[in-house]
């Protein structure tokens, strides 16, 4: 039988890690970026064409999936993978983080939280156990646990009081996840350590997370407006205070920067809109850092966006061409600048495995560094 989960750790370097998770659909090269595919789409870009960037697995939001098109009829037509033609692993955040961000008529109890679509005002319920059959009928391969995600700037009671109730939540999550067989069978369930900027609330989540038992860890509460350096602070301590044997995912980064300075600290994956958000938008980035595709400077450029890349826009497309796609307002420009966007951050997090399995991880963060951040 195929490998419902294996984690494995090729090789470490201070404490960046590269390994690999073997699952039924493929295997999950570490550190890995996934892609995110809210709505059962990578924005601007075919899954193919996803696929061809490097990325080994993607990520589905379980709150806009419950609301449109609804996650029985996507059961109902074969589940996630077969409704948007991708065949390797899937991870589906809970759904928590987009109820309480994006919901202003939310009522949060034990239970869990009700609230009205954003879309029509409906009103849904979701609790832990719900978050786990809507993942189990989208298919996930990756689920995670339902929880609460407080600002950082909450009074300490708020967030102390939040991080327990989302341990409660974590572990009714691991029941609902067993209790649905095939999924238990076929799916990994990873659980959210809270506790914001408080390192002693954080370790309180860590062994509660750890006595519950998951098949992987996430580092929940951060990239939500408290800033790189406040971040780092946390990274410094949190995942060290996760099983060593488990991957450890920080959700919602982030910035090329960010993604260093995070797997130098012992963080294995990621998720973020940023590549495809920003593509839309105009921003490409590169090894010498972020451009802005709509400057005035690009335009008579018939340079590629970035001479160290091999994706298929910068082999076939010069600068000139795409800032003129992009101040036209052409949705190829959007296409193009995604493309080469979620390609850069595929190599990015190659670059990083080939410099941890090869224990020159600090010199190639320097000189990232160096590179990246010079003005």
């Amino acid at each position: 039988m195929t490998q419902r989960f294996k984690f494995t750790l090729a090789a470490t370097d201070g404490r960046a890690r590269t390994g690999a998770i073997q699952m039924m659909r493929g295997e999950i090269r570490t550190p890995a970026f996934m892609p995110v595919g809210t709505a059962a789409t990578v924005k601007a870009m075919k899954p193919e064409a996803v696929r061809a960037t490097g990325a080994d697995i993607i990520l589905g939001n379980t709150y806009h999936l419950m609301l449109r098109p609804g996650a029985e009829r996507v059961a109902r037509l074969g589940g996630l993978h077969n409704f948007m033609n991708w065949d390797r692993p899937i991870l589906t955040d809970s759904g928590g983080y987009q109820v309480m961000s994006l919901s202003d008529l939310n009522k949060l109890t034990e239970k869990g939280v009700e609230f009205r679509s954003h879309i029509d005002g409906s009103k849904h319920m979701l609790t832990p156990e719900r978050s786990m059959e809507i993942q189990r009928l989208l298919g996930s391969d990756i689920v995670m646990a339902f929880d609460e995600c407080p600002r950082a700037d909450r009074p300490r009671d708020e967030i102390a009081a939040s991080m327990e109730l989302s341990m409660r939540w974590a572990a009714r999550s691991r029941e609902g996840f067993d209790s649905g067989e095939e999924h238990a069978d076929r799916s990994a369930l990873f659980g959210i350590q809270q506790g914001s900027l408080d390192q002693e609330l954080r370790a309180i989540s860590a062994q509660k997370l750890t006595d519950i038992g998951f098949d992987g860890y996430a580092v929940g509460g951060l990239a939500v407006g408290e800033g790189q350096e406040a971040m780092f602070g946390v990274l410094d301590y949190a995942p060290a205070m996760l099983p060593e044997d488990r991957p450890r995912y920080l959700m919602g980064v982030g910035k090329p920067d960010d993604l260093v300075g995070a797997v130098e600290r012992g963080i294995d994956m990621f998720d973020c809109v940023l590549p495809t958000r920003s593509g839309r938008n105009g921003q490409a980035f590169t090894w010498s850092g972020p451009l802005n595709m709509r400057n005035a400077r690009h335009a008579e450029d018939t340079g590629p966006i970035d001479e160290r890349c091999e994706c298929p826009t910068c082999g076939k497309y010069s600068r000139a061409y795409i800032h003129h796609l992009i101040k036209s307002g052409e949705i190829l420009g959007a296409m193009l600048v995604t493309e080469h966007n979620l390609a850069f951050y595929q190599s990015l997090m190659a670059a990083m495995r080939d410099a941890i399995a090869q224990q020159r991880f600090a010199a190639f963060a320097a000189d990232f560094r160096r590179d990246y951040l010079r003005k």
